[in-house]
Protein backbone atom coordinates (compact mmCIF):
# COMPACT_ATOMS: atom_id res chain seq x y z
CA UNK A 1 0.00 0.00 0.00
CA UNK A 2 1.69 3.60 -0.73
CA UNK A 3 1.96 6.05 1.07
CA UNK A 4 -1.81 8.33 0.40
CA UNK A 5 -3.81 5.05 0.41
CA UNK A 6 -2.22 4.67 3.79
CA UNK A 7 -2.86 7.78 4.86
CA UNK A 8 -6.63 7.89 3.59
CA UNK A 9 -7.20 3.90 5.19
CA UNK A 10 -6.10 5.91 8.40
CA UNK A 11 -8.09 8.96 8.14
CA UNK A 12 -11.22 6.97 7.15
CA UNK A 13 -10.75 4.35 10.06
CA UNK A 14 -11.44 6.62 12.73
CA UNK A 15 -7.84 7.09 13.81
CA UNK A 16 -8.27 10.69 15.16
CA UNK A 17 -4.40 11.17 16.52
CA UNK A 18 -1.73 10.14 13.95
CA UNK A 19 1.94 11.03 14.06
CA UNK A 20 4.24 10.90 11.05
CA UNK A 21 7.93 10.46 10.94
CA UNK A 22 9.43 12.16 7.99
CA UNK A 23 12.55 14.61 7.60
CA UNK A 24 10.54 16.35 4.35
CA UNK A 25 7.60 18.42 6.22
CA UNK A 26 6.97 19.90 3.17
CA UNK A 27 6.16 16.89 0.65
CA UNK A 28 4.40 15.64 3.77
CA UNK A 29 1.67 18.93 4.11
CA UNK A 30 1.63 18.61 0.02
CA UNK A 31 0.25 15.17 0.14
CA UNK A 32 -2.15 16.07 3.02
CA UNK A 33 -3.60 18.67 1.55
CA UNK A 34 -4.38 17.13 -1.29
CA UNK A 35 -6.10 13.75 0.65
CA UNK A 36 -7.89 16.26 3.11
CA UNK A 37 -9.21 18.00 0.04
CA UNK A 38 -10.29 14.65 -1.36
CA UNK A 39 -12.04 13.10 1.41
CA UNK A 40 -13.50 16.29 2.95
CA UNK A 41 -13.61 18.83 0.75
CA UNK A 42 -11.71 21.09 3.54
CA UNK A 43 -8.52 22.87 4.15
CA UNK A 44 -5.72 21.45 6.23
CA UNK A 45 -4.69 24.33 9.40
CA UNK A 46 -1.18 24.24 9.98
CA UNK A 47 1.13 24.83 13.18
CA UNK A 48 4.27 25.85 13.79
CA UNK A 49 6.02 26.47 16.70
CA UNK A 50 7.96 29.79 15.41
CA UNK A 51 4.52 31.08 13.48
CA UNK A 52 1.47 29.58 15.09
CA UNK A 53 -1.39 28.73 12.82
CA UNK A 54 -0.31 29.88 10.05
CA UNK A 55 -3.80 29.61 7.41
CA UNK A 56 -6.48 30.01 9.67
CA UNK A 57 -8.29 33.03 9.31
CA UNK A 58 -10.18 32.86 12.82
CA UNK A 59 -6.89 32.52 14.82
CA UNK A 60 -3.63 33.36 11.79
CA UNK A 61 -0.50 33.39 14.07
CA UNK A 62 -1.79 32.61 17.58
CA UNK A 63 -0.31 29.98 19.80
CA UNK A 64 3.40 31.09 18.69
CA UNK A 65 5.97 29.41 20.43
CA UNK A 66 2.97 27.56 22.68
CA UNK A 67 2.48 23.87 22.01
CA UNK A 68 0.06 23.15 24.66
CA UNK A 69 -2.13 26.41 23.87
CA UNK A 70 -1.62 25.04 20.10
CA UNK A 71 -4.04 21.93 21.53
CA UNK A 72 -6.07 24.31 23.69
CA UNK A 73 -6.65 26.06 20.50
CA UNK A 74 -8.28 23.12 18.66
CA UNK A 75 -10.69 22.25 21.38
CA UNK A 76 -12.03 26.05 21.51
CA UNK A 77 -12.62 25.98 17.53
CA UNK A 78 -15.81 26.69 16.87
CA UNK A 79 -15.53 26.31 12.74
CA UNK A 80 -17.38 22.84 12.27
CA UNK A 81 -16.07 22.67 8.93
CA UNK A 82 -12.79 22.23 10.69
CA UNK A 83 -11.51 19.08 10.05
CA UNK A 84 -7.74 18.50 10.29
CA UNK A 85 -5.01 20.25 12.32
CA UNK A 86 -1.38 19.56 10.65
CA UNK A 87 1.15 20.27 13.58
CA UNK A 88 4.76 20.56 12.97
CA UNK A 89 8.04 19.03 14.59
CA UNK A 90 5.63 17.73 17.33
CA UNK A 91 7.65 14.64 18.57
CA UNK A 92 10.20 18.16 20.43
CA UNK A 93 6.82 18.31 22.67
CA UNK A 94 5.69 14.88 23.35
CA UNK A 95 7.94 13.90 25.90
CA UNK A 96 6.34 16.84 28.00
CA UNK A 97 4.15 15.80 31.06
CA UNK A 98 1.58 18.19 30.19
CA UNK A 99 1.74 17.98 26.53
CA UNK A 100 1.05 14.04 26.77
CA UNK A 101 -1.79 14.70 29.41
CA UNK A 102 -3.63 16.62 27.12
CA UNK A 103 -3.59 14.50 23.71
CA UNK A 104 -4.83 12.16 25.66
CA UNK A 105 -7.73 14.45 27.06
CA UNK A 106 -7.53 15.79 23.53
CA UNK A 107 -8.33 12.44 22.00
CA UNK A 108 -12.03 11.76 23.31
CA UNK A 109 -12.85 15.25 22.33
CA UNK A 110 -11.73 14.64 19.14
CA UNK A 111 -13.59 11.54 18.62
CA UNK A 112 -16.85 13.40 19.49
CA UNK A 113 -16.43 16.36 17.35
CA UNK A 114 -15.04 14.26 14.10
CA UNK A 115 -12.06 15.89 13.95
CA UNK A 116 -8.14 14.70 13.46
CA UNK A 117 -4.64 15.80 14.32
CA UNK A 118 -1.76 14.88 12.72
CA UNK A 119 1.50 15.35 13.77
CA UNK A 120 4.59 15.45 12.30
CA UNK A 121 8.86 15.00 13.73
CA UNK A 122 11.59 12.91 12.81
CA UNK A 123 12.01 10.31 15.49
CA UNK A 124 10.84 7.38 14.99
CA UNK A 125 9.64 6.17 18.27
CA UNK A 126 6.75 7.55 20.17
CA UNK A 127 6.75 7.69 24.10
CA UNK A 128 4.77 4.87 25.64
CA UNK A 129 2.51 6.20 27.29
CA UNK A 130 0.51 7.56 23.85
CA UNK A 131 0.99 4.57 21.74
CA UNK A 132 -2.32 3.50 22.79
CA UNK A 133 -3.72 6.90 21.32
CA UNK A 134 -1.47 7.61 18.23
CA UNK A 135 -1.24 5.87 15.23
CA UNK A 136 2.06 5.90 13.56
CA UNK A 137 3.70 5.57 10.39
CA UNK A 138 6.63 6.55 8.83
CA UNK A 139 6.74 8.48 5.17
CA UNK A 140 8.90 6.54 2.87
CA UNK A 141 10.74 8.12 0.41
CA UNK A 142 9.81 9.25 -3.09
CA UNK A 143 8.81 6.29 -5.22
CA UNK A 144 9.32 5.75 -8.75
CA UNK A 145 6.62 7.48 -10.08
CA UNK A 146 7.55 10.72 -7.97
CA UNK A 147 11.08 10.10 -8.95
CA UNK A 148 9.97 10.26 -12.79
CA UNK A 149 7.84 13.35 -12.62
CA UNK A 150 10.91 15.53 -11.47
CA UNK A 151 13.31 14.13 -13.92
CA UNK A 152 10.54 14.65 -16.68
CA UNK A 153 10.06 17.75 -15.01
CA UNK A 154 13.41 19.01 -14.70
CA UNK A 155 15.14 17.33 -17.76
CA UNK A 156 12.85 18.01 -20.74
CA UNK A 157 15.41 19.44 -22.92
CA UNK A 158 17.46 16.76 -22.54
CA UNK A 159 16.53 13.36 -24.24
CA UNK A 160 15.18 11.08 -21.36
CA UNK A 161 12.77 9.26 -23.47
CA UNK A 162 14.75 6.05 -23.44
CA UNK A 163 12.62 3.76 -20.64
CA UNK A 164 15.98 1.63 -19.96
CA UNK A 165 17.67 5.47 -18.86
CA UNK A 166 15.29 6.44 -17.34
CA UNK A 167 15.15 3.52 -15.30
CA UNK A 168 19.01 3.90 -14.62
CA UNK A 169 18.19 7.69 -13.09
CA UNK A 170 15.25 6.62 -11.38
CA UNK A 171 17.34 3.70 -9.71
CA UNK A 172 20.31 6.12 -9.10
CA UNK A 173 17.76 8.87 -6.91
CA UNK A 174 16.16 6.00 -4.92
CA UNK A 175 16.55 7.01 -1.01
CA UNK A 176 16.68 11.11 -2.26
CA UNK A 177 14.76 12.96 -0.80
CA UNK A 178 12.30 14.64 -2.91
CA UNK A 179 13.93 18.38 -2.21
CA UNK A 180 17.42 16.76 -2.65
CA UNK A 181 16.19 15.26 -6.44
CA UNK A 182 15.22 18.72 -7.28
CA UNK A 183 18.41 20.32 -6.02
CA UNK A 184 20.82 17.59 -7.63
CA UNK A 185 18.59 18.07 -11.26
CA UNK A 186 19.04 21.81 -10.94
CA UNK A 187 22.77 21.49 -10.20
CA UNK A 188 23.07 19.04 -13.27
CA UNK A 189 21.27 21.46 -15.31
CA UNK A 190 23.13 24.06 -14.14
CA UNK A 191 26.59 23.15 -14.64
CA UNK A 192 25.46 21.46 -18.17
CA UNK A 193 25.83 18.11 -17.18
CA UNK A 194 25.89 15.54 -20.25
CA UNK A 195 23.41 12.74 -20.30
CA UNK A 196 26.45 9.88 -19.89
CA UNK A 197 27.80 11.58 -16.89
CA UNK A 198 24.19 12.12 -15.10
CA UNK A 199 24.22 9.11 -13.60
CA UNK A 200 28.10 9.42 -12.37
CA UNK A 201 27.33 12.66 -10.54
CA UNK A 202 24.02 11.10 -9.09
CA UNK A 203 26.28 8.69 -7.20
CA UNK A 204 29.06 10.79 -6.20
CA UNK A 205 26.04 13.17 -4.20
CA UNK A 206 24.77 9.53 -2.96
CA UNK A 207 28.29 9.06 -1.23
CA UNK A 208 28.73 12.11 0.05
CA UNK A 209 24.77 12.15 1.50
CA UNK A 210 25.96 8.65 3.01
CA UNK A 211 29.15 10.08 4.30
CA UNK A 212 27.34 12.04 6.91
CA UNK A 213 25.77 9.04 8.44
CA UNK A 214 27.85 7.00 11.21
CA UNK A 215 28.82 3.89 10.52
CA UNK A 216 28.05 3.74 6.69
CA UNK A 217 29.74 3.85 3.41
CA UNK A 218 28.43 4.27 -0.07
CA UNK A 219 29.68 2.64 -2.89
CA UNK A 220 29.28 2.96 -6.98
CA UNK A 221 28.11 -0.39 -8.21
CA UNK A 222 29.88 0.99 -11.72
CA UNK A 223 33.10 -0.49 -12.17
CA UNK A 224 33.35 -2.82 -15.08
CA UNK A 225 37.23 -3.31 -14.53
CA UNK A 226 36.43 -5.75 -11.18
CA UNK A 227 36.77 -9.30 -11.72
CA UNK A 228 36.93 -11.81 -9.54
CA UNK A 229 38.75 -15.37 -10.17
CA UNK A 230 37.11 -18.89 -9.27
CA UNK A 231 34.48 -19.01 -6.62
CA UNK A 232 32.04 -20.68 -9.81
CA UNK A 233 29.28 -22.41 -7.42
CA UNK A 234 28.75 -18.73 -6.06
CA UNK A 235 28.64 -17.58 -9.53
CA UNK A 236 26.27 -19.73 -10.25
CA UNK A 237 23.78 -19.51 -7.75
CA UNK A 238 24.50 -15.57 -7.85
CA UNK A 239 23.52 -15.47 -11.96
CA UNK A 240 20.48 -17.62 -11.13
CA UNK A 241 19.22 -14.90 -8.65
CA UNK A 242 20.27 -11.93 -11.26
CA UNK A 243 17.16 -10.30 -12.08
CA UNK A 244 14.82 -11.55 -8.82
CA UNK A 245 14.83 -7.51 -7.48
CA UNK A 246 12.83 -7.05 -11.06
CA UNK A 247 9.22 -6.80 -11.77
CA UNK A 248 9.60 -9.31 -14.01
CA UNK A 249 10.28 -11.50 -11.04
CA UNK A 250 7.71 -10.09 -8.32
CA UNK A 251 5.26 -10.73 -11.01
CA UNK A 252 6.13 -14.79 -11.43
CA UNK A 253 6.15 -14.42 -7.66
CA UNK A 254 9.94 -14.93 -6.74
CA UNK A 255 10.61 -14.36 -3.49
CA UNK A 256 13.62 -11.69 -2.89
CA UNK A 257 16.66 -13.61 -1.47
CA UNK A 258 17.45 -12.51 1.81
CA UNK A 259 21.37 -12.85 1.55
CA UNK A 260 24.43 -14.65 1.88
CA UNK A 261 27.25 -15.47 4.37
CA UNK A 262 30.66 -16.16 2.82
CA UNK A 263 33.02 -18.05 5.83
CA UNK A 264 36.52 -18.60 4.40
CA UNK A 265 40.07 -18.17 4.62
CA UNK A 266 41.70 -13.96 4.56
CA UNK A 267 41.97 -12.98 0.96
CA UNK A 268 40.20 -15.70 -0.93
CA UNK A 269 37.86 -12.53 -2.41
CA UNK A 270 34.95 -13.11 0.09
CA UNK A 271 35.02 -8.65 0.31
CA UNK A 272 35.54 -8.51 -3.26
CA UNK A 273 32.60 -10.53 -3.89
CA UNK A 274 30.07 -8.01 -2.24
CA UNK A 275 31.39 -4.95 -5.12
CA UNK A 276 31.01 -8.03 -7.97
CA UNK A 277 27.67 -8.34 -7.10
CA UNK A 278 26.55 -5.04 -7.00
CA UNK A 279 28.75 -4.39 -10.14
CA UNK A 280 26.78 -7.14 -12.10
CA UNK A 281 23.43 -6.90 -10.28
CA UNK A 282 23.93 -3.08 -10.88
CA UNK A 283 22.49 -1.84 -7.76
CA UNK A 284 23.74 0.12 -4.85
CA UNK A 285 26.04 -0.92 -2.59
CA UNK A 286 26.55 0.34 0.85
CA UNK A 287 29.15 -1.47 3.59
CA UNK A 288 28.09 -1.30 7.30
CA UNK A 289 30.74 -0.34 9.92
CA UNK A 290 29.90 -1.59 13.03
CA UNK A 291 32.72 -0.33 15.18
CA UNK A 292 31.35 3.11 13.82
CA UNK A 293 28.14 2.38 15.37
CA UNK A 294 28.44 2.12 18.82
CA UNK A 295 28.65 5.86 20.85
CA UNK A 296 29.00 6.39 24.45
CA UNK A 297 25.40 8.52 25.20
CA UNK A 298 22.71 5.89 26.06
CA UNK A 299 20.54 4.95 23.45
CA UNK A 300 22.68 6.47 20.35
CA UNK A 301 23.96 3.15 19.48
CA UNK A 302 20.62 1.90 18.77
CA UNK A 303 19.29 4.82 16.82
CA UNK A 304 21.90 4.76 14.64
CA UNK A 305 21.66 1.29 13.42
CA UNK A 306 17.66 1.82 13.11
CA UNK A 307 18.95 4.83 11.06
CA UNK A 308 21.09 3.04 8.79
CA UNK A 309 18.37 -0.10 8.09
CA UNK A 310 15.96 2.79 7.15
CA UNK A 311 18.30 4.70 4.55
CA UNK A 312 19.10 0.97 3.16
CA UNK A 313 15.25 0.22 3.24
CA UNK A 314 14.70 2.99 1.57
CA UNK A 315 17.46 2.73 -0.92
CA UNK A 316 15.94 -0.85 -1.94
CA UNK A 317 17.25 -2.99 -4.47
CA UNK A 318 20.19 -2.27 -2.65
CA UNK A 319 23.23 -5.24 -0.90
CA UNK A 320 24.21 -4.08 2.43
CA UNK A 321 27.85 -5.58 3.04
CA UNK A 322 28.93 -6.53 6.41
CA UNK A 323 32.95 -7.46 6.19
CA UNK A 324 34.24 -9.51 9.30
CA UNK A 325 31.05 -10.12 10.92
CA UNK A 326 33.03 -12.35 13.13
CA UNK A 327 34.68 -9.81 14.42
CA UNK A 328 31.48 -7.81 15.44
CA UNK A 329 30.42 -10.34 17.98
CA UNK A 330 34.06 -11.21 19.15
CA UNK A 331 34.65 -7.22 19.29
CA UNK A 332 32.02 -6.66 21.50
CA UNK A 333 31.26 -9.54 23.55
CA UNK A 334 31.73 -9.50 27.45
CA UNK A 335 31.99 -5.08 27.26
CA UNK A 336 30.83 -3.35 30.13
CA UNK A 337 28.03 -1.46 27.77
CA UNK A 338 24.86 -1.63 30.06
CA UNK A 339 23.44 -4.14 26.85
CA UNK A 340 24.05 -1.74 24.33
CA UNK A 341 25.86 -4.24 22.33
CA UNK A 342 23.45 -7.08 22.84
CA UNK A 343 20.07 -4.63 22.15
CA UNK A 344 22.01 -3.35 19.00
CA UNK A 345 22.67 -7.01 17.48
CA UNK A 346 18.63 -8.09 18.78
CA UNK A 347 17.62 -5.06 16.63
CA UNK A 348 19.92 -6.07 13.75
CA UNK A 349 19.08 -9.80 13.72
CA UNK A 350 15.60 -9.22 14.11
CA UNK A 351 15.78 -7.51 10.79
CA UNK A 352 17.57 -10.07 9.31
CA UNK A 353 14.79 -12.45 9.82
CA UNK A 354 11.86 -10.06 9.33
CA UNK A 355 13.07 -7.71 6.15
CA UNK A 356 10.79 -8.11 3.52
CA UNK A 357 12.55 -4.85 1.35
CA UNK A 358 14.59 -5.72 -1.28
CA UNK A 359 17.52 -5.19 0.76
CA UNK A 360 20.18 -7.96 0.27
CA UNK A 361 23.08 -8.70 2.90
CA UNK A 362 26.48 -9.39 1.75
CA UNK A 363 27.92 -10.74 5.17
CA UNK A 364 31.29 -11.98 5.67
CA UNK A 365 33.73 -13.92 8.27
CA UNK A 366 37.08 -15.22 8.61
CA UNK A 367 35.59 -17.92 11.62
CA UNK A 368 32.79 -19.27 12.24
CA UNK A 369 33.57 -20.40 16.09
CA UNK A 370 32.65 -16.39 17.24
CA UNK A 371 29.43 -15.84 15.57
CA UNK A 372 25.84 -16.75 17.51
CA UNK A 373 24.17 -19.67 16.31
CA UNK A 374 21.00 -17.50 15.94
CA UNK A 375 23.00 -15.78 12.64
CA UNK A 376 23.63 -19.47 11.30
CA UNK A 377 20.09 -20.74 11.24
CA UNK A 378 17.81 -20.36 8.26
CA UNK A 379 16.17 -17.35 7.51
CA UNK A 380 18.94 -14.86 8.27
CA UNK A 381 20.55 -15.65 5.20
CA UNK A 382 19.60 -17.85 1.95
CA UNK A 383 22.77 -19.70 1.58
CA UNK A 384 26.17 -20.06 3.71
CA UNK A 385 29.11 -20.54 1.45
CA UNK A 386 32.76 -21.58 2.45
CA UNK A 387 35.33 -20.21 0.34
CA UNK A 388 38.21 -22.05 0.05
CA UNK A 389 41.92 -21.49 -1.19
CA UNK A 390 42.30 -20.94 -4.87
CA UNK A 391 42.97 -24.24 -6.64
CA UNK A 392 45.76 -24.62 -9.18
CA UNK A 393 43.06 -23.63 -12.02
CA UNK A 394 41.99 -20.72 -10.33
CA UNK A 395 45.12 -19.52 -9.51
CA UNK A 396 45.89 -19.35 -12.98
CA UNK A 397 42.73 -17.26 -13.53
CA UNK A 398 44.16 -14.77 -10.69
CA UNK A 399 47.21 -14.29 -12.40
CA UNK A 400 45.99 -13.36 -15.57
CA UNK A 401 43.28 -10.91 -14.03
CA UNK A 402 46.00 -9.39 -12.15
CA UNK A 403 48.34 -9.00 -14.68
CA UNK A 404 45.76 -8.12 -17.09
CA UNK A 405 45.50 -5.29 -14.52
CA UNK A 406 49.23 -4.01 -14.36
CA UNK A 407 50.29 -4.91 -17.67
CA UNK A 408 47.19 -4.96 -20.17
CA UNK A 409 49.40 -5.68 -23.16
CA UNK A 410 51.85 -7.85 -22.10
CA UNK A 411 50.84 -10.09 -19.23
CA UNK A 412 51.11 -13.25 -21.80
CA UNK A 413 54.73 -12.99 -21.36
CA UNK A 414 54.34 -14.22 -18.29
CA UNK A 415 54.61 -18.17 -17.30
CA UNK A 416 51.60 -18.08 -15.50
CA UNK A 417 51.13 -21.72 -15.48
CA UNK A 418 54.37 -21.98 -13.87
CA UNK A 419 53.40 -19.70 -11.19
CA UNK A 420 50.45 -21.39 -10.60
CA UNK A 421 52.21 -24.34 -9.58
CA UNK A 422 54.54 -22.84 -7.51
CA UNK A 423 52.15 -21.05 -5.65
CA UNK A 424 50.00 -23.68 -3.81
CA UNK A 425 48.56 -22.42 -0.51
CA UNK A 426 48.49 -18.94 -1.68
CA UNK A 427 45.30 -17.32 -1.21
CA UNK A 428 44.05 -14.93 -4.24
CA UNK A 429 45.33 -11.40 -2.01
CA UNK A 430 48.65 -13.29 -1.35
CA UNK A 431 49.35 -14.43 -5.46
CA UNK A 432 48.48 -9.49 -6.19
CA UNK A 433 50.83 -9.46 -3.37
CA UNK A 434 54.13 -11.77 -5.23
CA UNK A 435 53.19 -9.44 -8.59
CA UNK A 436 53.20 -5.85 -6.40
CA UNK A 437 56.72 -7.13 -4.71
CA UNK A 438 57.82 -8.43 -8.34
CA UNK A 439 56.95 -4.76 -9.90
CA UNK A 440 59.20 -2.86 -7.38
CA UNK A 441 62.40 -5.41 -8.18
CA UNK A 442 61.64 -4.77 -11.89
CA UNK A 443 61.58 -0.69 -11.31
CA UNK A 444 64.42 -0.50 -8.67
CA UNK A 445 66.82 -2.08 -11.37
CA UNK A 446 65.17 -0.05 -14.10
CA UNK A 447 63.74 -2.79 -15.96
CA UNK A 448 60.22 -4.56 -16.35
CA UNK A 449 59.79 -7.20 -14.26
CA UNK A 450 59.92 -11.07 -15.39
CA UNK A 451 58.57 -14.26 -14.53
CA UNK A 452 61.22 -14.43 -12.50
CA UNK A 453 61.11 -11.79 -10.21
CA UNK A 454 57.55 -13.24 -9.69
CA UNK A 455 59.34 -16.73 -8.56
CA UNK A 456 61.53 -15.26 -6.20
CA UNK A 457 58.15 -13.04 -5.10
CA UNK A 458 56.74 -16.29 -4.42
CA UNK A 459 59.31 -17.94 -2.23
CA UNK A 460 60.00 -15.07 -0.47
CA UNK A 461 56.27 -14.71 0.79
CA UNK A 462 55.05 -17.21 3.55
CA UNK A 463 51.02 -17.75 2.87
CA UNK A 464 48.68 -17.62 5.57
CA UNK A 465 48.14 -21.28 5.01
CA UNK A 466 51.30 -21.95 6.77
CA UNK A 467 51.35 -19.33 9.31
CA UNK A 468 47.93 -20.55 10.35
CA UNK A 469 47.96 -24.17 9.61
CA UNK A 470 45.86 -25.68 11.87
CA UNK A 471 43.22 -23.19 12.08
CA UNK A 472 43.12 -23.43 9.01
CA UNK A 473 42.98 -26.88 8.61
CA UNK A 474 40.20 -26.88 10.91
CA UNK A 475 38.26 -24.58 8.96
CA UNK A 476 38.80 -26.38 5.63
CA UNK A 477 37.23 -29.48 7.59
CA UNK A 478 34.58 -27.83 8.60
CA UNK A 479 34.04 -26.29 5.10
CA UNK A 480 34.00 -29.29 3.72
CA UNK A 481 31.83 -31.26 6.14
CA UNK A 482 28.65 -31.28 3.87
CA UNK A 483 26.95 -28.83 6.34
CA UNK A 484 27.67 -25.70 4.04
CA UNK A 485 27.70 -24.79 0.60
CA UNK A 486 31.48 -24.42 -1.65
CA UNK A 487 32.34 -21.41 -2.93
Amino acid sequence: MDFEKKIKTTLISNNFLIYVSTEEEERLEYILKQIINQLFKARIYSWNFIDGYTDNPNYISQCRQNPLEALNMITKNNDKKTKVFFLKDFHVFLKDISISRKLKNLYQYLKKSNQYVILSGTEIHLPTELKEYITYFQMPLPNKKEILIEINRFLYKIDTNQLKYKEAICMAYTGFSINKIRKSLFKLILNNISQNQIIEKILQEKEEITQKTEGLKFYSSYNNKLELGGLQNLKNWLKIRNLAFTKKAYSYGITRPKGILLVGIQGTGKSLSAKIIANEWNIPLFRLNVSKIFAGILGESENRIEKIISICEKSSPCILWIDEIDKIFSEYNNTNDSGTKQRVTNIFLTWLSEKKQGVFIVATANTINQLPVEILRKGRFDEIFFVDLPNFKERLKIFQIHLKMFRPLTWNKYNIYYLSKISKGFSGAEIEQSIIDAMYTGFYENREFTTIDLKNAIYKIIPLSKIERNKILNLRKWGYSGKIKIA
